[in-house]
């Protein structure tokens, strides 16, 4: 059989469809998806290192490694 991949735009369709698919006793699984906004931040850091800007630390020069 095939796999279909729904996207819900709300509450109110979620509901609609896990209703159709337990009425046809069709099997599903809900899968939890990253909030947009994390996503979004994550593309944005990849896009700088890309670039080149990032700062890299050597624990052995840190504060941290004096302490140590």
């Amino acid at each position: 059989m095939e796999t279909l991949i729904v996207s819900p735009k709300n509450q109110k369709q979620l509901d609609a469809i896990e209703a159709v698919l337990k009425a046809l006793n069709v099997s599903f699984k809900k899968e939890e998806t990253y909030n947009p906004e994390f996503i979004a931040k994550i593309e944005k850091s990849k896009k700088e290192v890309a670039k080149g800007n990032y700062i890299t630390v050597d624990p052995s020069k840190s504060i941290w490694g004096s302490i140590l």
